[in-house]
This record gives structure tokens, C-alpha cells and sequence, in this order.
């Protein structure tokens, strides 16, 4: 097994590239594997959340020359990030990127649920990932209707496309959105990895719709994205309310290191584009040189190793982008009608949450069901690729005389 703690990597001093060494060619949207496409959607995602708790412990932490480390190594993640992100072309469109977004999200996310030892972590993850399915599904029907293409053309049949929890059931009230956190000093080191990787992949998310969302013209592309990025405000408070909040900066510093050794590493594994495959291998060659540092300021200010934090086996199994769809049936079938009391689910529409039903619909039908509806009229039927068969649960079944993809 490899163990990141083992090895040095590239020289911190070492690591700061040239404009030559950062412009990378990207991805071929009319051929990549899908997955490759995820890898890069993750790992940016990734990358993203190191920069920005990177900038949160500067401002927390008084030391001159911690934050002169910090400032070094975040520039060099800074570079990694523009690495990453800029191997999605430009050619692709807004709504095409969104699509890989929540294919990101539908396989990231039961992969980890698959994986959690952790029984209510894993409840967590298997609750998030149906609502991600429905969000998939919602674009999918606004991306015909918008770009006249199919999302078959994005997921290309390692993801199915049909309804999940539908988006309109998904709005909680707030308090409903929190989780209580693993303890850190008795969960297991996966679990650790496995919430930080989710809350990455989901931040990421909900900032792209947020910012993209208004620079469409049609009305109901704007109303969607205005939709969904409330759920997704949902699903990182949902998702950060599990990491205990007494970890010290010191060990989120390592955990963050370590969880980016065991992503790149991950990846590089599995890999099937040689140029792609080049980049993972440099930057975790990158990152265990960062892990280094981390441990060594762990040490120094905290006076542990990184072992207590992350274990002393060496890092879990390679996260893989695989397909899940039996998986997710099996979600579709036994948990759609759950949602949130408190730290915990149930299945009665209690009174918080038709309150905040009220509030948040107001009797009106909502973008996701206009969306529908709208691609409905214009073509005849909703837009779904269900290539196991009809969809597990029969109310959400397509209409009758409606095309499969």
C-alpha cells in the first residue's frame, strides 16, 4: 500500500512553474472518457478548497512564518488549480459543463457512500446523491431544449438520466441541513478523507452556479440554476456540518494534504489518457512534498505526528469513477421519500418541513417542474436515458409513448 508519508516528492523550491509549463492543451470534448472529464472536474474542485482553506488559516493564524509557508505552497496550488481547471476546453458550452458537474456528483458521491465505513456518514452520502441524480436529470431536459443536443452526448451511458428525490422535495429548513459531526479522534482515517472530498466536489458545484447561472438569457436556464444552487447551499452545509469542528488548523492542514496524495494517486491509477495520466503524476509528486511541510508544522505547533491524524496504514483503496447504477436503484427504490429532521431522517412530511415549503414555493410550481414541462411541449415527452430498464420506482416512471434515449 502506498504511504505518502514515505516519500519526499519535488523540492517545495522546486515547484513554482513557468507560463510555458502551464499551458496545458485540453481535453477533447467530442472524445474524452467521460471519466476522464470527472477526474479533472473533481480535482479542481479539490484544489479550489485546499486555496481557499489555505487563505481562511492565514487569517487566522499569527505566526509571520507560517503564513509565509502557506503563502508559498498556495501559490503553487494556486498554479496547480489553473492547471487542472484550464483542461476543460472552451469549446464546451456552459450547460455541458454543468452536466459533467453532476455526473461528478452522482458517481463521486455513491462511490464514497459505497465505500463509508462509517454507518450514519454513510447515510449522509447515500441522501445527498439522490437529490444530485434529480439535478442531473433537470439539465439534462433544459440542455435539449436549450442546445438541441442530448446529455447522452456528456455522460455517454456510464450514467443513467431519470428522476431522483424530485428538486422540488429537496428544500429543508435550514436547521434541518444539520448533520452532527464524526469525532475525530475515533472515526476511521477514510471517513476523513471520504467528507472532505464530497464538501470539495459540492462547494465547487454550488459556486459554479452561482456564478454562471445569470449569463444565460433564456428565463427558465436562470430560474434552474437559481433553484439548484439553493440546494446546493444545502447539500455544503449539509456536507461540512460532518467534519468535527475540533480539529485543530494543524490537523486540517495535514488531512488536506493527505486527501489530495490520495486523489491525485487515485486517479493516476486509473487514468486512461496518457497526457491527463503525466499530470496527475506531477502533481502528486507536488502534494507529498506539501504533506511534508503540513507534517512538520503538525509537529511543531501541535506536537503530534501525522499518523494520529491519518493513520499509519498508508493510504485506503483508489477512489474510482465507476459506474453505480445498480447502486443507485437501489437508492431510488428504498430512501426517495426520506428528508431531514434535525440530525436525522424520516420520512413524514413533518411540520418544519411543509413550512418551509410554503415559504420557499409560495403555491407556485417550482423551475424543475416548469422544466419538465416546457421540454414536455416542445418535444413530445422529457428527455431520460435509462438503460437498465423502467425507473425502480413506478410513480416516477416515464409517461407512456415517451422516447428513451
Amino acid at each position: 500500500m502506498f504511504n505518502p508519508l514515505d516519500h519526499k516528492g519535488i523540492p517545495l523550491d522546486q515547484q513554482i512553474r513557468n507560463w510555458g509549463e502551464l499551458n496545458v492543451e485540453p481535453i477533447d470534448p467530442e472524445a474524452v472518457d467521460p471519466y476522464t472529464r470527472c477526474r479533472i472536474i473533481t480535482m479542481n474542485g479539490i484544489e479550489v478548497e485546499a486555496i481557499m482553506f489555505s487563505h481562511q488559516f492565514t487569517r487566522n493564524c499569527r505566526d509571520a512564518d507560517v503564513k509565509r509557508q502557506l503563502a508559498y505552497t498556495r501559490f503553487v496550488e494556486s498554479q496547480q488549480q489553473r492547471t487542472v481547471n484550464w483542461l476543460l476546453p472552451g469549446l464546451s458550452s456552459v450547460l455541458e459543463t454543468t452536466l459533467g458537474y453532476e455526473q461528478v456528483a452522482v458517481d463521486l458521491t455513491a462511490w464514497v457512500a459505497r465505500h463509508e465505513p462509517d454507518p450514519y456518514l454513510k447515510q449522509a452520502y447515500e441522501f445527498g446523491v439522490l437529490e444530485d441524480f434529480d439535478h442531473l436529470y433537470r439539465y439534462a431536459n433544459l440542455y435539449e431544449m436549450v442546445e438541441r443536443r442530448k446529455a447522452e452526448k456528456i455522460v455517454n451511458g456510464v450514467t443513467e438520466v431519470m428522476p431522483g428525490r424530485p428538486t422540488v422535495a429537496e428544500f429543508r429548513h435550514p436547521f434541518d441541513n444539520v448533520n452532527d459531526p464524526y469525532a475525530k479522534d475515533a472515526v476511521d482515517p477514510r471517513s476523513k478523507l471520504h467528507a472532505l472530498t464530497i464538501l470539495s466536489a459540492e462547494q465547487q458545484v454550488l459556486m459554479y452556479y452561482m456564478n454562471t447561472g445569470p449569463q444565460y438569457m433564456e428565463p427558465i436556464a436562470r430560474q434552474l440554476y437559481q433553484e439548484i444552487s439553493l440546494i446546493e447551499e444545502e447539500h455544503v452545509t449539509h456536507y461540512e456540518s460532518l467534519v468535527d469542528p475540533g480539529e485543530t488548523w494543524w490537523e486540517r492542514l495535514v488531512t488536506h494534504e493527505y486527501n489530495e496524495c490520495w486523489l491525485y494517486w487515485s486517479f493516476m491509477e486509473q487514468e486512461t489518457d496518457p497526457r491527463i495520466k503525466a499530470v496527475w503524476e506531477l502533481h502528486l509528486q507536488m502534494e507529498l512534498a506539501h504533506l511534508q511541510q503540513a507534517a512538520d508544522l503538525l509537529r511543531r505547533y501541535d506536537g503530534r505526528e501525522p499518523e494520529q491524524i491519518v493513520g499509519n496504514t498508508g493510504l485506503p483503496e483508489p477512489l474510482k469513477f465507476e459506474p453505480n447504477k445498480e447502486y443507485l436503484r437501489h437508492l431510488l427504490a428504498t430512501q426517495i421519500d426520506l428528508t431531514k429532521l434535525g440530525a436525522g431522517y424520516v420520512r413524514e412530511a413533518h411540520e418544519r418541513f411543509e413550512q418551509m415549503q410554503e415559504q420557499i414555493h409560495g403555491g407556485e410550481k417550482p423551475p424543475s417542474e416548469a422544466v419538465i414541462d416546457a421540454h414536455r411541449e416542445m418535444f413530445g415527452d422529457e428527455y431520460r436515458s435509462e438503460t437498465e430498464g423502467p425507473h425502480p420506482v413506478e410513480s416516477l416512471r416515464a409517461q407512456e409513448g415517451s422516447r428513451r434515449a
